[in-house]
């Protein structure tokens, strides 16, 4: 796992809005690699002393929904931004090409329709150790990243 560094990784210039307020929502499958990416929000989001939310929701397919009931029935404080988590792995089946291809276009859509940015941090890889390299492995930390462009887009479009 790697160990984010506020000091290294958000150093562009860019000053974060005091009272940002994320919501992630994240998926309850492929839970080790989730509470991982999880985490690697969490860590930028408290390091920056961003305030957030996280909701569970049973599968990749279903963010989308959560993403748009959780921006309409916000009252009293609307998030600032979303992030979407989730792990799809590939099976044997055709059913992985749809659900990411239904993911992506719904984050997209919410990205067009809503006020503010909807951050995609799903991972689509062929196998459990794609998902592991993504997690603090050889290609980053997925989770951390995501948390630093929604932390970005909020800045730059606030």
């Amino acid at each position: 796992m790697s160990t984010f560094r506020p000091e290294n990784t958000l150093s562009t210039g860019i000053q974060f809005k005091s009272d940002a307020f994320v919501v992630i929502i994240k998926t309850s499958w492929n839970a080790s690699i989730l509470d991982a990416l999880e985490l690697g929000c969490i860590n930028v989001l408290e390091s920056q002393k961003v305030a957030y939310k996280v909701i569970t929701v049973p599968g990749a397919f279903e963010i989308p929904f959560a993403i748009q009931k959780t921006w309409h029935n916000s009252i009293n404080k609307k998030p600032s931004a979303f992030i979407a988590l989730g792990c799809i792995i590939k099976g044997d089946t055709p059913h992985f090409d749809y659900v990411c291809k239904a993911v992506t276009d719904g984050v997209l859509q919410l990205n067009l329709q809503l006020p503010v940015p909807t951050i995609f941090g799903v991972l689509t890889v062929d196998n459990e150790q794609q998902a592991l390299e993504r997690i603090g492995g050889i290609h980053g930390h997925k989770g951390e990243e995501a948390a630093i462009t929604a932390l970005k887009m909020i800045e730059l479009f606030s």
